[in-house]
């Protein structure tokens, strides 16, 4: 059946085209035809996952000719792998159950037909990036699926919050794209192929050091630290939260910052052989996850909590990446794309019933919205890691991982960050679903959202429960890394399989029993505490002064610097180039006038003037007169004969 696979791709596309030209006359302003081409590109992937399931090692590559320079020839293809399979599934489950909660939740908006075919373009990119054989093919696909994301998180653009988010994405991701975009070129320039397959063949026999090899997977992963937000780099996704929540739960799931993961995952043989890069990836990760753990901290932003927690598990996907887990890392980002637009969609849920993002202002909303309230129980406890759902086993295999290749550091730092998360998310639990309600007109106000919203919310809530255990075997499956350079990072111990289990789940307890204790009997202040460190609150208000270092550093540097360029434009490139030159133009058009008008017609006049008077006088002799000719005649005879006399 993979030699119908084009239909991934053709079907989204064909869906965008067709709502974007012709939506005005389509069955719900073209949101049908959006919804049954994602659905139909579902069906294909799921079974096309359980038939490359079924057939352990199956890999099919199918490529087209595109364009030649020289002698080299480009080429555009679909790649079919366990990998390819896996996300396949994730990207189109995650974009079908968004396109279904959209019809209620924007519903109304004057840009409706927009959106979906906005959606459907999003879609297409990522699946185009996604069965990419090749390394220009992917990088198109990312830069698309970076466009896709300018145009969804700026949809409301004529809010300045939601523009200036969408150029922030767009302009952040692009500092990692020229890494990225580096990285490829050094590759072809050293190694004259793209195609991924021929890559690794080359690398397996010796053509590339393993140092430059590690450099170019260092250049690399410049584009994933965009993409997936990890530190630095990680700015603009909190403030991509300004598009509608359907995008956010699109976005943080499954599409734009599951790619940079994806892209580490594909190309994980460069990595392998440039050893020393996966230390890098690694303590990226780490750093990455840690830091955005404690400022979710003090978010009281409902969909920024939200945000700052996906940079965090971001963050543990590339940390698993980095210590050898590479099935570990994709299992992780599977699980997460369930739980993570769970909670997106929940959010937007509580939201479109409580017109706020402030949880401070919510507060019993169990009590209204049940639906909404049990599904978000259930992605609560996923990402916080309790035993039997998803997150406890994605979560684990990365713990596990961590402690096995002997980074022990690194270890701890994933189990803190993984008390943190419990404890930071049952929070947002607490404040938002179980205290007393602290903002009546909102309490009283809200409501339980339309069944177009709550069924993809059950969807996600039964993945988030039995997701982990019924995949768990399947992704290792999938992921098993034959064929590639190496087996990974080698175990430098072993340790018994009970151990990661049980002190992680211990770390969520106690994150999950001291939120409870903080936020909800009240016995340790909270607000004592921000005051007892005041320094420390501050920076994880001001989110460690990343935006304000930029700004310092880069923004208000290149607003002088633009300044200064206007004035120089203005006072020295106009005034004296341009205006200057039109001046000396000027002046020395009045000069040729001049010497034209006095010099050159008063020359030319003179001899005209001279012209007419010669005529003038001999006209005198001209006078018809026969007697005056006689005259002249005999008096000019009588001058020759005076002066022969003479």
């Amino acid at each position: 059946m993979t030699e119908h696979s084009y239909l991934i791709l053709i079907l989204p596309i064909l869906s965008a085209l067709a709502i974007f030209f012709f939506g005005r006359w389509l069955p719900w302003k073209g949101a049908l035809v959006g919804l049954c081409s994602i659905g139909a590109t579902l069906l294909y992937s799921l079974a096309l996952f359980f038939n490359v399931l079924s057939q352990p090692g199956f890999y099919q590559e199918i490529s087209y000719p595109w364009f030649q320079f020289g002698l080299y020839q480009m080429e555009i293809g679909i790649l079919i792998d366990g990998l390819t399979a896996l996300m396949l599934v994730v990207v189109t489950l995650v974009s079908f159950l968004v396109h279904l909660y959209s019809l209620g939740y924007m519903r109304g908006d004057p840009r409706f037909k927009r959106y979906y075919a906005y959606l459907s373009f999003f879609t297409f990119s990522m699946l185009f990036l996604v069965v990419s054989n090749n390394f220009l093919q992917i990088f198109i696909g990312w830069e698309l699926v970076g466009v896709a994301s300018y145009l969804l998180i700026g949809f409301w653009f004529e809010k300045e919050s939601a523009s200036n988010a969408g150029r922030k994405a767009f302009i952040t991701t692009k500092v990692g794209d020229m890494g990225f975009f580096v990285g490829i070129m050094t590759l072809f320039a050293t190694l004259g192929t793209l195609n991924f397959r021929m890559v690794e063949g080359r690398i397996t026999e010796g053509l590339l050091s393993p140092q430059i090899c590690g450099i170019i997977a260092l250049l690399l992963f410049c584009g994933a630290i965009g993409k997936s937000a990890q530190a630095p780099l990680h700015i603009w996704l909190p403030d991509a939260m300004e598009g509608p929540t359907p995008v956010s739960a699109l976005i943080h799931a499954a599409t734009m910052v599951a790619a940079g993961v994806y892209m580490v995952a594909r190309i994980y043989f460069i990595f392998q052989y440039g050893a020393f890069s996966l230390e890098v990836v690694a303590w990226i990760g780490a750093i990455t996850a840690f830091i955005a753990a404690t400022m979710a901290l003090v978010a009281t932003d409902i969909k920024r909590v939200l945000a700052f927690s996906t940079v965090s598990q971001l963050g543990y996907m590339i940390l698993a990446m980095g210590v050898g887990g590479r099935t570990a890392g994709m299992f992780h980002l599977t699980t997460h794309a369930f739980f993570k637009a769970l909670l997106f969609l929940c959010a937007g849920s509580v939201i479109h019933a409580a017109h706020t993002n402030d949880i401070q202002k919510m507060g019993g909303l169990s009590r209204k919205m049940t639906w909404t309230f049990g599904s978000f129980t259930a992605a609560w406890l996923a990402i916080s890691g309790i035993w039997p759902l998803a997150g406890f086993y994605s979560k684990d295999a990365i713990l596990e991982q961590s402690l096995i290749s002997g980074h022990n550091f690194l270890f701890a730092v994933a189990l803190f960050v993984a008390f943190l998360t419990a404890f930071y998310m049952t929070r947002l639990y607490l404040l938002v679903f179980i205290t007393e309600p602290r903002d009546t007109k909102t309490f009283d106000h809200a409501h339980e959202s339309p069944g177009t919203m709550v069924v993809p919310l059950l969807i996600l809530a039964v993945l988030s429960i039995v997701g982990g255990f019924l995949l768990e075997h399947p992704v290792h499956q999938l992921l098993h890394m034959e064929g590639s350079i190496s087996g990974g990072r080698p175990q430098t111990h072993e340790i018994p399989h009970w151990i990661v289990p049980v002190i992680s789940s211990l770390a969520a307890v106690l994150g999950i029993l001291l939120s409870y204790a903080m936020y909800y009997k009240r016995l340790v202040s909270a607000e004592k505490i921000s005051q007892g460190f005041p320094k420390i609150y501050r920076t994880l208000c001001m989110k460690y002064g990343f935006d304000e270092f930029y700004i310092a550093c880069f923004v208000k540097p290149a607003d002088r610097c633009a300044a200064f360029l206007a004035r120089f434009d203005t006072n020295v490139l106009d005034r004296l180039g341009v205006d200057g030159v039109a001046w000396i133009a000027d002046l020395l058009s009045k000069i040729h006038d001049w010497f034209d008008t006095v010099i050159v017609d008063r020359a030319v006049d003179i001899w005209g003037d001279l012209s007419l008077k010669s005529g003038g006088f001999l006209r005198k002799f001209q006078t018809g007169l026969v007697q005056n000719y006689i005259f002249l005649l005999v008096f000019g005879l009588g001058l020759l004969v005076f002066w022969r006399l003479l």
